[in-house]
């Protein structure tokens, strides 16, 4: 026997809010400018451009690669596709814990520290152009809290 709905609930996609469908589509249409500008100026993925920019938030530039994938809110398996990928081109490097054996952490390479500086600015200005600049201050904190909503 089936569950009763306890509100309403969209059948179909067309049914879906259109604000959630907005959503998407400027998520969708951001990311992809945020990544084809990262392709074009540093050969840089975006999803590349994150975890060297986590490596790179670390004190030390190393995380463990169970941290980095929660971080990047991805599966170990595509940490580790990232990974092998960022080892090929030199930025990033297998390092081992002295304390636990067990333990192998993704470490920038200098190579990684270096090229990861170099696009954050132009990332932080492609963001502000493709998003923050598009609203006011009081939207901003409107939409900000409005997106805490969904945490």
């Amino acid at each position: 026997m089936a569950a009763a709905r306890t509100r309403a609930e969209p059948t179909t996609v067309d049914d879906a809010p259109d604000a959630w469908v907005d959503f998407l589509r400027a998520h969708a249409a951001i990311t992809r400018e945020l990544d084809l500008d990262l392709r074009r100026a540093h050969d840089l993925s975006l999803s590349q451009y994150e975890v060297l920019l986590q490596l790179w938030l670390t004190e030390e530039h190393r995380l463990r690669r169970v941290d980095l994938a929660e971080r990047l809110l991805i599966s170990q398996g595509g940490v580790t596709r990232l990974l092998a990928g960022l080892e090929r081109e030199g930025l990033v490097e297998r390092a081992s814990c002295e304390t636990d054996r067990r333990v192998v952490y993704a470490q920038l390479t200098p190579d990684g520290v270096r090229r990861v500086e170099e696009a954050r600015c132009d990332h932080l200005t492609d963001v502000a152009r493709l998003f923050g600049d598009r609203f006011s201050a009081a939207e901003m904190r409107t939409l900000g809290g409005l997106l805490a909503h969904l945490r």
